[in-house]
């Protein structure tokens, strides 16, 4: 997905050597989700995870209430 994203920036601007960075990151970008992808399955990383969405969703709603008074 972030790979094919990279191709189609390269192809907007027809540039060669961005053709190879976006490749490069792309690449890199892949093996970084196949290696975060595979941290899921422990069961401690699945945890925080979960506890850093519920604190995520709590500073959302915080700052929507807040500035509702705004």
């Amino acid at each position: 997905m972030i790979e094919s994203f990279g191709n189609a920036i390269s192809e907007i601007f027809n540039d060669p050597e961005l053709k190879q960075k976006a490749k490069e990151f792309g690449t890199s970008a892949t093996e970084s989700a196949n290696t975060l992808a595979s941290r899921f399955k422990d069961e401690d990383v699945n945890k925080k995870f979960k506890e850093a969405g519920k604190a995520a969703q709590h500073f959302g709603k915080s700052m929507s209430d807040y500035l509702k008074d705004i």
